[in-house]
């Protein structure tokens, strides 16, 4: 008989029970017992087996790691039937788990706890969040926790929404949560600026400046390490985290400054030893840690020269105190970093995290679920040079 011939809406028939409650060829369960196979057949007397009353929960394990840390006995909604299942185990009674317990309760047998993510966090989470990526229970079970005042931070019941930082101490029933908080990297830009360009955001001539050319953050802003004048290029450090700024720019670190000079002539010996000695300025005392003859051709003649400090137009104030015109300069280095010769003028590039972090004085980061290290950086010119 083909398909299409088949009869459709056939009746059910059952088939008649064998002795003792087993099905024809198969050595199962009686369907007295609730087994899965016998559940819903007719038994002996030709009834259905029905499944195991409600309070019967011998032999069935909690689904959920709540009951491991006592936390379970919330007065309703999800995760009450965990409660009344584990009360006998423990130990029974209205409240089988106290508000404080000196340790986390063992997992039951057969139970399988959620392995927890192994993240370090390098700025402060929600509370729920860090809870549930360590294992604890999921964020909605959590969330209850928290209003049933099981969750402290600092001594303190925690609120639901919180957030937990590196310095804070998560208890849940009284026990001390392992959370672990990485040093936040802060992310550093190098930018090459050209001639034109003011380190400025607001200038009342309306002039460029350096501010327009950098990359958008979400948190925060672009803190400029140091400044170069309107007509001096060469290389600017962009930080987001002032300690870092901080650092870089305070003189008691006396980072070196390297500059390329361009000047009209040579230096004799009289005025190269007053440059490395000191000169006499309006605003103190200023003098060179090195300076180095760099060659050149016709008139013009390059000097390398390094100094510790930031004072406004320097350089060129301490050429012009000697009758010197300064016809080029351009920053080569600031501390630790120099220049790219692939970073052209007016572009961009982050510096890389191990470079940034050797830079802040802090850990790399361990390298984590076999994710490779980030691409090298590529200058980028994000917005045309205004005339």
């Amino acid at each position: 008989m083909s398909t299409s011939q088949k009869p459709k809406n056939r009746p059910f028939k059952a088939k008649p029970a064998r002795p003792g409650g087993q099905e024809s060829g198969r050595q199962g369960p009686p369907s007295d017992q609730g087994g899965r196979r016998g559940r819903g057949r007719p038994d002996g007397d030709g009834g259905r087996g029905g499944r195991p009353p409600r309070g019967d929960d011998e032999g069935r394990q909690p689904k959920s790691n709540a009951s491991a840390i006592g936390l379970s006995d919330l007065g309703g909604g999800r995760g009450n039937w965990r409660a009344k299942r584990q009360a006998a185990a423990v130990g029974g009674g209205a409240a089988p788990y106290p508000l404080a317990s000196s340790e986390l309760l063992p997992v039951a047998e057969g139970e399988r706890r959620r392995r927890p993510e192994d993240s370090a966090y390098t700025e402060p989470q929600r509370l729920h969040k860090v809870l549930a990526a360590a294992g604890i229970g999921s964020r909605r079970e959590i969330e209850e926790w928290i209003v049933a005042g099981r969750i402290s931070v600092n001594g303190e019941p925690a609120d639901v929404g919180q957030k937990v930082g590196p310095g804070d101490r998560v208890r849940v029933n009284g026990k001390l949560m392992p959370i672990r908080f990485a040093p936040r990297i802060p992310r550093v830009v190098l930018y090459h600026k050209p001639e034109g360009e003011i380190v400025s955001r607001d200038d009342p001539e309306g002039r460029p400046t350096v501010f327009d050319r950098l990359p958008n953050l979400r948190k925060g802003r672009w803190i400029a390490v140091g400044r170069l004048d309107f007509n001096t290029s060469g290389l600017l450090l962009f930080v987001n985290d002032g300690d870092l700024a901080n650092k870089l720019m305070h003189p008691r670190y006396e980072l070196d400054r390297e500059y390329a000079v361009r000047i009209l002539g040579e230096l004799d010996e009289a005025q190269r030893n007053a440059l490395l000695q000191g000169i006499e300025l309006e605003d103190g005392l200023a003098k060179f840690n090195t300076l180095l003859d760099a060659g050149g051709e016709g008139a013009n003649h390059w000097y390398r020269v390094t100094l510790s400090e930031g004072r406004n137009r320097e350089v060129r104030r301490m050429f012009e105190a000697l009758g010197l015109t300064v016809s080029r300069l351009m920053r080569v280095r600031y501390g630790p970093v120099v220049l790219p010769s692939r970073l052209k003028r007016g572009m961009w590039e982050d510096m890389a995290v191990d470079q940034v972090c050797a830079l802040a004085g802090i850990p790399k980061p361990d390298v984590q679920g076999g994710k490779g290290k980030r691409p090298a950086p590529q200058p980028r010119r994000t917005q045309p040079l205004r005339r």
